[in-house]
This record gives C-alpha cells, structure tokens and sequence, in this order.
C-alpha cells in the first residue's frame, strides 16, 4: 500500500507524475454517466505503462472460454465489457517532435478528479528532449446531462519558443481488450468518414452484432480567438483523425475544444446510428463547452443532494466515503432495466465488466436508499427478465426444475468456467432472493411481488428442493459439494450460510405466497396456474424449512462454516508473518485451502442478511471466532465485518473495517488497483456508515435507526430516502438529529423510540451510546 494521493474532502489529486503509479491513477480517475465511461488515460500520446480503456454500458463480447480442460455443463464463453473506440484522443507535435510524457521531463504535474462536478483536470510543464518546453492543461467530463457526450478543453502554451504546433483529434477504434483470452481484436469497421472539423466511426463486434457509432467535432482557438486553418483529414482502418498546423509564438495558447457523441444499436436502429451520433454531436457544439459545463455541475449538484454523505473532523474518512459515491452514481443511473452493475464499472476490464450477485448483496441497499424505488426495481426486473436463461442454466447442470442465476453474466446465461464456482457457489440464488425481500420491506411495495418477485422466488426454491437431500438416519436435509462466499474452500459439505439462505429463500417464498393469497387472490391463482405450483410441493418446502440441517459447534456456541470445519489448526491472522500476505499472491492454493484463513464473510454475511433473527450474544460469539481468521482479500469483506462490529460496539474494529474497505482503492490496499476500482463493494463502504454507525434497520414498516459516533468524527451525517421521504440523519457526540427535507411525513425509531418526522420536520434524540 502506498499513499500518493493528495488528502482533499472533494478532490482526488495527484501532484508528482510517476509512471510506476500511472495505471493505478488510470483506474482511480476514471469518468463515467451510466451509459458510458472510460480511464483516465492521458488525451496526448503515451508510450509508457497504460490500460486503455473507454466502455459503453451493454455492449459485450462472447470471448470463447478458455480452460485447460472441459466438464460438462462449462459455458461456452466468457463475457468481456468491450473497450470501445478512443473518443479522448489528441496528439500534439511541437516542431515535430510527438509530446510523449514517456519521452519528456515532467515537472509541475496535478491531476484532480472533482467529484463535486464530476470532472477530471490535469496540468503540467513538459519539456522535450531538445529543450522546447510547453505548459499543458485540459479539463474532460463525461454528461451526466447528455449521456452520449464527452467533452474537453485541451491547452498548449510554448514557454520558450515559436514555432507550429500540430493539434490532430482523432477517434480511434483499432483497439482490443487487454484480458482477450486468445489476444484476438472484437471490431470491425462499418463505415467512418472525416471532414474538416470532425468525423465519426461506426464499429460492430465480430459476434452479437452490436453497433457503436462515435462521431467528433472540435473548434481551435489561439490566445482566445477562433482558429480558421485548414485541416488534413486522415482515414485508416477504424481510425479518423484531423491535423491542424498552428503556427504560434511564445507564451501563445492554443486551445482544442472536442466534443464527442456515442451512440449504440442498443438504443437506435442501424440505419440511425450516425444520424443520432452527428444529431447529438451538434446539439453539444452549439450549446458549447462552459454551457456542457455548467450542465455537468447542476447534474452532479442533484446526485450529491440525494446521496452525500458529511464526515466531521476525519478529512481521509470524508474524501473516501465521496469518492465511493461518486464512482457509484456514475456507475449505474438506473434508468435502463438492461443494464446491471459490473465488479469493475467504466475503470477496468478485469471480471468481464459482467453481474455477479455482489448487485443484489452490495448494491441494492445503496440504491434503495439514495435515488427513486423504480431505480432499484430496475435492478430486480433485470433478474426476472433473465430467469428463463435461469431455468435453462439449471437444465444444463441437471435438474429437473428450479433457476439456478449464473454467478457472472451479461444476458441471463452463465459466463464463468471455473468449477468451483460456476458449479458449487449457489448461493448467488440467495442474494437475488434476499433482494426481492429488501425492496419490498424497505419500500413497502407489495405489489412487485405479484407483478415478478414471486416468480423468480417459486423457481429459485424449487431449485433448492432438487439441490438438498433427505438423509433418513439424521431426519434431516443436507446440502453436498458446494462452495460458500469464503472461495478459500472448495466443494464443502453444508455450508452454514448456503444451507440457511436456502432455508429462508424457501420460507420468504410461503411468505409471499400467503400475501398474495390473502391480499391479491386473483393475481395468486393466474401465478399458481402458470407455474404449475402445486400443494405437495410447498408441503416439501416447509419440511425442509423444518429439517434443514446447520453445522453447529455447541461448546462453543457457533455455527459452523461447514462440517469439519474444526479440523483445522485454528491460527489467528495475526500470528503469520507480515511476509505470508497476501495469502492468494503468495501461498499455493492448496495450502490456502487446507488453512483455516477465510478470503471473506461466510457466516456473518449470513448473520449480517438475517440480522434479526440472531441475538447479540450469537453475533458476537461468532464474529469472535470467525474474523481473527478472515485475511479480508476479497473487496466485498471488510464492509460487513465493519457493519457488525458496529452494532456489537466494537469501535475500533469497526472504523478500521470501514477505512479498509473505503480507503481501498485510493491507497490499493489490495495491490491490484490498476485493474480497475472495486465498484460493487463500493457499496459495502456506504452500507458501512448508514448500516453500521447509522445503524439502519427497516422493521414493520418503519425506519430503524441505532446510531454511534466512532469516536475520530466530531459528527457525521447521511440522506435516506424512505417511502417518499427524504431524511438527514446527523449524529453527534450528544445527539441525533432526523430532519425531513420533504413533505410526505416519516415513520422511525431511534433506539426503539418511535417518532414521526413530519413534513420539512426534524426530530431529535438526545444521547448517543458508547462503544467499546
């Protein structure tokens, strides 16, 4: 780990250029809208250490699977986020000469991604290697007002010389994906042109047939006056480009402003494509780069209204928790039911940019909380729009019956070949139920059960009805060969937490069942008629609700990560050499799996889910044992330790879990930063302050609150919404302070004392306890 950025509550800054860093700021600067994004690669040239990377949301690449052997049941690819055509790009030659900060000595050098505005600046002083020197600065952001366009102000000033200075915008789509898995490019040209002044490029992938029409304009400016001069167009495959030579004089500023509309085949015809491109491309270059602009600041002024999150008295704790937020609104907008969340956003390639359950675990909640219901929904309609893809992936490991979710995929079919996983890790199933339940008790909305929930739900429990078996001689259901949230165990026999979750899954779903018979009874007989649903089988489900079998280890009054789980020589972190971690960069795998060290939360995530079916005392008998021994080497790890210890009071712990998981990223806790930011558990550092030290629970219908300050914050505050209403919760040493910044009134307990914050009302709870 290694601190190099600059500690600033809004700002992310970089004040030295040092390539051995580059990749990482590459990851940590990255700009995105929901619909597009990319790194923060350099405009100009750069010949050193770089992970190109620009992204459009929704368009993939099957990259046939590439194993060292074949089962049965393996998918037969797996889903890459396509690096789409280089819209940013500027080269600048002076006197010739390329500017190449690989090639040039570098001084004056920031870097700063406002994440108050949502833009990303950079400045510098290069001089050449024949001793010409010009001052650099550039300012870019992608709308989140416009989301086709991307816009940049580009400046270069000679500080010690006259001379030409060629400026060349281009559009580059003869890129490829750095984790192809047989090095082979997934674009070909369709068509492209160029004219003075702009041009544009329309790629398809090689399969699926997805389009991506990218067209650019720009306008030159020298000492603020428009720049008329001719310009050289330059066709090549998959690549348009516009030199422009600019004579100037010393101490003249030159200024490129580029603007820049992607368009897809997901949301346009083919034949519309370049239309909608150079439609949307006029529109920004007639309202102009301040007016882009000052769109961008209103927009982002909007997210930060709904969703920021005021550390007092901890700038590290402040610029963290924002930087998390920020990489989320600009991750995931909601407005597309399509599209879910990739691992790895609009920063990076790594896991194929595909869902993984860590949606529905991490994800959900920060929605739910921070933007409209239909946006969270969205994210649930996604998984039912995806379940007869479900059901098909159960028929091809076997089962009769059931939906078994892909653990990664971009279309509903499973995309992941490692066995371990793509076989034995089911209890993404879970997830994706827990988060049907989360939305409908967090929004009281009812009614999305009838309209979807309860489908998905029915197919998930037959799915573990197959999956269990009935072992006479116990008089209970056991669950063989699978692989919990702790990856470092392989193919177990009943895993505490896939064993309970199951349980649940199949209880919530008699739950649902009787709310609809009750409450919705036509609605239930269509659902009962079309899923053949039939009395015997719910009978089933409740019998093995009732005879579930849970590894338990009664001495010491834990649940058990699995059957022989105590077989192992129980070695606390602590006492290994600094030398042996990380454990997955420097132990063999089959060391790590006959150890007892746990990558992640296994037991407690499931004490974390059902939280309020445990008593304080099991929590804490549990989180006793079971984090001594958790190396935390999973992004999705510390933010659930931190939200237990919590509310077990634990302070310390639970503010060192909280640094770790939002602090993960900025300071590359992980040593793998440069493959792009955690995005998904950059969710679990939200749920860390308003689960954890906010204490936010949703019980009967009303907002729970159990909040305490960790002792380095003189306050802190969050927003909710909750059922219409907008709260701001602000805790102090002495107190704390629910204010309702709308009219529709609010239900809440703080600290088992019910309140109701009425319209644009504020409550007060004085007293805030101690932890340990």
């Amino acid at each position: 780990m290694k601190q190099y950025l600059k500690i600033d509550e809004w700002s992310i800054i970089e004040e030295t250029f040092d390539p051995q860093t580059q990749e990482i700021s590459e990851s940590v600067f990255s700009l995105g809208n929901g619909y597009m994004g990319g790194r923060a690669n350099f405009e100009e040239r750069y010949t050193g250490r770089s992970l190109q990377g620009s992204y459009m949301a929704g368009v993939y690449y099957p990259d046939k699977t590439r194993v060292g052997w074949w089962k049965n049941g393996y998918p037969e690819y797996f889903a890459k986020v396509l690096n789409s055509t280089n819209w940013i790009g500027i080269d600048i030659n002076i006197n010739g000469t390329p500017l190449d900060l690989a090639a040039c000595t570098v001084s004056e050098f920031r870097r700063e991604l406002n994440m108050k505005e949502g833009t990303l600046s950079r400045s510098f002083t290069a001089a050449l290697a024949d001793g010409k020197e010009v001052k650099v600065e550039s300012i870019r952001f992608v709308s989140m007002a416009r989301r086709e366009i991307g816009a940049i102000r580009y400046s270069v000033t000679p500080l010690n010389f006259s001379g030409t200075i060629t400026v060349a915008p281009y559009l580059d789509g003869d890129i490829r994906n750095k984790d192809a898995n047989y090095d082979e490019k997934f674009w070909n040209e369709v068509e492209k042109d160029g004219f003075p002044g702009g041009g544009y490029l329309t790629l398809k992938t090689k399969k699926l047939d997805f389009h991506v029409t990218t067209a650019m304009a720009y306008e030159i400016a020298v000492s603020g006056e428009l720049l008329k001069a001719d310009a050289e167009t330059v066709l090549r495959d998959k690549y348009v480009a516009n030199i422009v030579k600019v004579p100037v004089q010393q101490g003249d500023q030159v200024i490129l402003y580029k603007y820049a509309a992607s368009v897809t085949s997901r949301n346009y015809g083919l034949g519309q494509l370049v239309e909608a491109a150079q439609s949307a491309l006029q529109s920004a270059r007639e309202a102009g780069f301040a007016t882009l602009l000052t769109e961008q600041t209103e927009a982002w002024k909007d997210k930060w209204k709904e969703s920021d999150i005021i550390i007092e008295g901890d700038p590290s704790a402040q610029q963290a928790i924002r930087f998390n937020i920020f990489q989320l609104n600009q991750t995931y907008t909601g407005e597309d039911d399509r599209l879910n969340i990739g691992p790895k956003g609009f920063t990076g390639e790594k896991y194929g940019g595909s869902t993984y359950w860590d949606t529905e675990a991490y994800c959900v909640p920060f929605y739910l909380s921070t933007a409209d219901a239909s946006i969270a929904r969205n994210l649930l309609i996604y998984r039912y729009k995806h379940l007869e893809k479900a059901k098909e992936n159960a028929r091809k490991l076997g089962f009769a019956k059931g939906a078994l979710y892909p653990m990664v995929t971009m279309n509903g079919e499973e995309c992941h070949n490692e066995w371990e996983i793509t076989f034995e890790e089911i209890h993404r199933n879970g997830a994706i139920a827990y988060a049907i339940y989360n939305y409908v008790n967090y929004t009281g909305d009812k009614s999305y059960l009838g309209q979807y929930g309860l489908e998905v739900l029915a197919e998930i429990s037959r799915f573990w009805e197959e999956r269990v078996h009935y072992v006479p001689h116990k008089d209970k259901y056991v669950m063989l060969g699978v692989t919990g949230p702790n990856e470092y165990e392989n193919n177990v026999n009943n895993n505490w937490y896939t064993n309970r979750i199951a349980a649940w899954t199949l209880e919530y779903t008699l739950e649902a069942l009787a709310y609809l018979r009750e409450h919705e009874d036509t609605r239930y007989a269509e659902l009962v008629d079309k899923l053949g649903l039939l009395e015997e089988e719910t009978d089933k489900w409740q019998d093995i609700i009732d005879k579930m079998y849970y590894p338990l280890d009664e001495e010491r009054g834990i649940f058990l990560q699995q059957d022989g789980f105590l077989d192992k020589q129980i070695i606390p972190v602590k006492e290994l050499a600094p030398e042996h971690l990380p454990l997955n960069q420097k132990w063999s795998w089959d060391r790590i799996l006959r150890s007892c060290y746990i990558k992640q939360a296994d037991v407690l995530q499931g004490l974390y889910f059902l939280n309020d079916r445990y008593d304080l005392e099991t929590k804490k008998r549990n989180y006793d044992f079971y984090e001594p021994i958790t190396v935390h080497e999973s992004s999705l790890s510390p933010c659930i330790h931190s939200i237990l210890a919590c509310e077990l009071g634990y302070k310390e712990k639970a503010y060192e879990m909280y640094l770790r998981t939002s602090r993960l990223d900025l300071d590359n806790y992980n040593n793998d930063t440069e493959d792009g930011c955690h995005t998904t558990s950059m969710a679990g550092t939200w749920m860390s302050i308003v689960h954890g030290f906010g204490g936010l629970r949703v019980q009967n219908g009303r907002l729970g609150l159990k909040p305490f300050n960790p002792g380095h914050w003189s306050s802190y505050s969050f927003k909710v919404m909750f059922r219409g209403s907008r709260l701001k919760v602000t805790v102090t040493d002495r107190d704390i302070t629910v204010a309702n910044e709308t009219e529709t009134p609010a239900a809440i307990t703080i600290y088992d004392k019910e309140y109701t914050v009425g319209g644009l009302g504020t409550v007060t709870s004085q007293g805030v306890p101690a932890a340990i």
